[in-house]
């Protein structure tokens, strides 16, 4: 292994979002050697698209929000599935982290008194999400980006991780990877590795996710022996672009609904009326009038319907089109020309102003827009440990949408980047401490070879697959088959269909050599995403019931008994297996938030 980069560090971090920067910056903080690694270049992560806000309940536009409303609102939206201890230290740490970021540099919205403002957002029950316009996620990562610059924390961009190394009690020792740009391989040495690798949205054939979202950290953790939970939970955001098709699926973000934008179908009727659910009913306002007025005048939070948990949306928007009620090319119309003047979209709204300007031809101060759902966010992930987020494998941790657990069954609009703020810091000052106490094993030549071979495989197969075929051959099977309205039929299908994909990808072929090639790149990304995959299908088709973000037509309501358990997947040889597991139980003071919010 002549070309081998190796180095040692106490903690190293996979991904450079804002979970991974947070994680590293914590890490450094307490003292530990960091590394970070990122498949894209510093300052690039899909982070960057996170536009609406950052969820925090400060109280800065209401007195009346706290931690206990925000908790209240992210188990509901979770659909109660949630691990009830992340949520609450998600809502009662949430403000500090985002004070912080102040401290650090970050500029946010104000409001006239000059506090950070705060925007409305679906399933908030107070507007509560700090935001600089419509691009929070890249001030978010522009801020923790010169922190970590600044102390000086070693970055290995363009690098992606193939492996996680472990010694022989299971125990982490470090990781396997290469250099995306050179193809040189990579060995980093260290008792702690925290993932924060992100989605998998690149699994589906229409997402918002950037490519970088292949299921890294998810399939790394499975292969390593960690656990995940909650893979049967996709989310499928309401509001993507669907014209022209090579802009399909990119987001729309919620802050346009939050600012005054409504839902129409084809006949122009504001359809969310429609579909308001029962325990949603009291505090949604059920006329046109009613919501109107909510914009100025919100002391009775009777909430326009828009702004309903995204779950809810997203399936009334595919009614609507099912129903033939959808808009020319597939979607429905969100208007915020006819109720908000130009200037103040521009002002609120600049991204997507430009977004649509230049993308599809369209004035958004002058016109409507036409969106659909779109594959956003996975809720599962790697289980963690709440108050540490450490995997069952030790010396591993996770943070962000790479770990599960926090949302339940559907995450609520700006609650994914308080939770990589959050957790992050968790993972980075557990990894630190657990690599002060432990010494990193020496990476065995045995599984660096192996490792290396695995990477080297596709150049020297002859005749075999393109990993493009296989890899739209995937996205199409998830698109049509696990998307937004699942059966038993179809998900058994997919199932069947993976299985084939694994087989065909076992004999994947790339030509050329390692320097500048996006077939090889994608060759090793095909198995992280057919692995994910799997456990994505075999849960949807374990969990009997729909709930959030997974809708079971032929079980379309919910179940007393699955809102007690957890779908956890394991690795079992080349596939995933299944055990259910009993969600935690919630304290009772804890659930008296609920009784006296009935």
């Amino acid at each position: 292994m002549t070309d081998l980069e190796r180095h040692d560090y106490d903690v190293v971090v996979i991904g450079a979002g804002g979970a991974g920067l947070r994680a590293a910056i914590e890490a450094h903080e307490q003292g530990a050697r960091t590394a970070v690694v990122c498949k894209s270049l510093l300052g690039k992560a899909h982070t960057v698209m996170a536009e609406g806000g950052i969820a925090a309940a400060m109280g800065n536009v209401y007195k009346e929000d706290g931690w206990k409303v925000h908790f209240r609102d992210t188990m509901r939206g979770g659909k109660m599935l949630n691990h009830w201890r992340m949520a609450q230290l998600h809502a009662q740490e949430a403000p500090d982290r985002v004070r912080e970021l102040e401290d650090w540099g970050a500029l946010f919205d104000r409001t006239p008194d000059g506090l950070i403002s705060q925007r409305d957002f679906g399933g908030h029950r107070f507007a509560r999400l700090a935001h600089v316009g419509d691009r929070t996620g890249l001030e978010l990562i522009r801020t923790l980006q010169q922190q970590t610059v600044a102390l000086g924390i070693d970055v290995y961009m363009e690098c992606t991780v193939t492996k996680l190394l472990t010694a022989a009690d299971g125990s982490i020792s470090g990781a396997f990877g290469y250099f995306r740009e050179s193809g040189r391989f990579l060995a980093l040495q260290a008792p702690s590795v925290v993932l924060a690798t992100g989605g998998i949205g690149k699994s589906y054939k229409v997402t918002s996710n950037s490519w970088e979202y292949t299921g890294d950290g998810h399939s790394l953790a499975l292969a390593a022996g960690a656990t995940l939970v909650n893979m049967e939970f996709v989310q499928f955001h309401p509001t993507g672009m669907v014209w022209p098709p090579s802009v399909r699926g990119i987001l729309v973000t919620e802050s346009v609904r939050g600012d005054g934008g409504v839902l129409k179908n084809s006949s122009g009727n504001r359809f969310m009326f429609d579909y308001i659910p029962d325990y949603f009913r009291k505090e949604t306002a059920e006329t046109e009038e009613e919501a109107d007025r909510w914009y100025t005048d919100k002391t009775n939070n009777r909430r326009p319907p828009e702004l309903l948990p995204r779950d809810e949306v997203a399936r009334a928007i595919n009614s609507e089109v099912k129903a033939g009620r959808g808009s020319p090319h597939g979607g429905v119309f969100l208007d915020i020309a006819s109720r908000r003047d130009a200037d103040y979209i521009r002002k609120r709204l600049p991204s997507m102003y430009h977004q649509f300007k230049e993308l599809a031809e369209v004035d958004i101060t002058a016109e409507a827009m036409e969106v659909g759902p779109t594959c956003h966010y996975v809720m599962g992930g790697v289980e963690v440990d709440p108050e540490t987020a450490a995997a069952a494998v030790p010396g591993l941790y996770a943070a962000g949408e790479v770990a599960g657990g926090m949302h339940g069954s559907n995450r609520l609009g700006g609650n994914s980047l308080s939770d990589l703020l959050v957790f992050g810091r968790r993972a980075g000052t557990a990894a630190a401490a657990h690599a002060a106490t432990t010494s990193a094993a020496a990476l065995p030549e045995a599984a660096l070879q192996e490792a290396e071979a695995a990477a080297l495989a596709p150049f020297q197969r002859g005749g075999g697959e393109n990993p493009y075929t296989i890899h739209a051959e995937l996205q199409e099977t998830m698109n049509e088959l696990v998307g937004i309205i699942r059966t038993e039929s179809e998900v058994s299908q997919a199932l069947k269909q993976i299985e084939e994909l694994k087989v065909r990808a076992k004999a994947l072929t790339v030509q050329g050599e390692r320097r500048y090639n996006p077939g090889w790149h994608l060759a090793l990304d095909l198995p992280n995403m057919l692995r994910v995959s799997e456990a994505i299908a075999r849960a949807a088709l374990e969990r009997q019931e729909s709930r959030g973000g997974h809708t079971r037509d032929d079980f379309p309501g919910p179940s007393d008994e699955w809102a007690k358990i957890n779908v956890i997947c394991t690795q079992d040889g080349d596939g995933i297996a299944l055990s259910r597991k009993p969600l935690p139980v919630m304290p009772p003071e804890l659930a008296e938030i609920f009784e006296e919010s009935a």
